[in-house]
Order: C-alpha cells, then structure tokens, then sequence
C-alpha cells in the first residue's frame, strides 16, 4: 500500500508569521527520504496554508508524484493546469470549514466534472475525486471518467464504529468492480488506521494531521517511517495470505 504524506499543516504554520519556515518543500523532501510514494497539499481558494509558489516549487523539487488537492473553481483549475502536477483530486471546498467535511456530490455536479476530467486528461493528468462512501457517488464518479477515487474516511475516523468501516469496506469494493483505482483518507491516525488497512482494494492512503502532529514529538522522518511501516506490514501479511 502507498502512502502519500499531506503537508499543508507545515505551510499553515508558516502563514502564523508569513515568513519562509518551515518549509514545505523541504518537509517534502524529508518525507520522500522516509519512504512516502507522494506528497499531497490542497491548494485552497483563501489561500490559508499552501500557496501558489509551494505548488510551483513542489513540483520543481520533489522525485515522487504531486497530488494536488483542489475544488473545482475555475482559477485554482487554471492555476493546476499550468502547473501540471501528476494527479489532481477534486474536492468540496468551503470557506469557512476548518478542514475538508466530506465528499464531492459527484451526482449533483456530474455534468460539470464530465468536461473538467476530460479536460485535466488530455493534459496527461490523471484525475481522483473524493467522495463518500455512497453507492451513488461512485457510480457518478465512474461515469465522470475519472480513473481513481478517494474514499472519505473521516466518518469512520471520528466515529470508529464496525459499521462506519464496514461502509468502506464495501465502497472499495465497488469502486473495484467498477475499475476504478481506490485511495482513501482524512482523520486517519497511528490506531484507526488498522481496519483500513485491513481493506484490499485500498491502494494508498493519503495522511497528514498525525503525521504532522507526530514528528513534533518524534521528528518529521520517524513519524513518516512509522506510518509507512504499518502499511507495509499490511502488504507483507497480503504477501503470506493463504
């Protein structure tokens, strides 16, 4: 399983004082040294933590794949087409949420996402958008044409109940069987993240907060190794699986 490392809470504690550290792209550079396969950060429209020359310089500076999160808007979506980050994942933005609440209603605004997937495509970029885990919103998603989704954990994360990650469970599998490529995040942390990895059509997991909030104690590269470490022995016991 891959795992991609958000980093724009290093960028939410530079903006504290508007100056140059931390660096993100340094702390991306450390967390690729540490084992993350990429490096996702959410270019928002208040431009509350990542900036556009973050974006710019990322792209510029890192060896692994960017993965810029974004909402549909169509200056941020001028914006990433001039950047040409590797993949893009679509989601729902408002201004005054402290982080991202829940999915893209890919039904609601399937006949807008039709042209703008298309449109990232023939770019070469490869587009994610992050949804519920809703039977309805995946099959939306699969209709879009977008090849990957991103399942919205965060139900789960703040809940940990069966039937939260039971609802997962059976969201990965039918974006499965829809051919779709299956991503999975938000709130996920040292401990809730077992029944996840515990699903084997999640391919990646995108993590940020306790990741950041760990190396405080530990340092950035340890707490990368340490999560990249439990999704490593997920792909070792998959190995042995009988």
């Amino acid at each position: 399983m891959r795992l991609g490392v958000n980093i724009d809470h290093i960028a939410t504690l530079r903006q504290q004082r508007r100056g140059r550290t931390p660096d993100p792209i340094e702390a991306a550079l450390t967390c690729e040294q540490a084992g993350a396969t990429s490096i996702v950060c959410h270019l928002r429209e208040d431009r509350r933590h990542i900036q556009d020359e973050d974006v710019r310089r990322l792209k510029a500076a890192i060896a692994t794949r960017l993965n810029l999160e974004m909402s549909i808007a169509r200056e941020i979506v001028d914006m990433a087409l001039a950047i040409h980050p590797h993949q893009v994942t679509l989601v729902p933005e408002r201004r005054q949420e402290l982080t991202t609440e829940g999915g893209l209603d890919v039904v609601r605004l399937e006949p807008q996402l039709v042209g703008l997937v298309r449109e990232f495509q023939e770019r070469g970029i490869e587009v994610s958008l992050f949804v519920d885990p809703v039977a309805a919103q995946l099959e939306a998603s699969r209709r879009t044409g977008a090849t990957v989704i991103e399942l919205h954990t965060g139900t789960y994360a703040n809940s940990g109940r069966s039937r939260d990650s039971d609802a997962l469970r059976q969201a990965a599998a039918q974006g499965r069987a829809l051919g779709l490529s299956v991503a999975a995040g938000h709130g996920l942390d040292y401990d809730n993240v077992q029944a996840v990895l515990d699903i084997p059509e999640i391919e990646e997991l995108n993590i940020g907060f306790s990741i950041i909030s760990r190396a405080l104690s530990v340092g950035l590269e340890r707490a990368v190794r340490e999560m990249v470490g439990l999704l490593q022995r997920r792909s070792a016991d998959a190995l042995h699986a009988p």
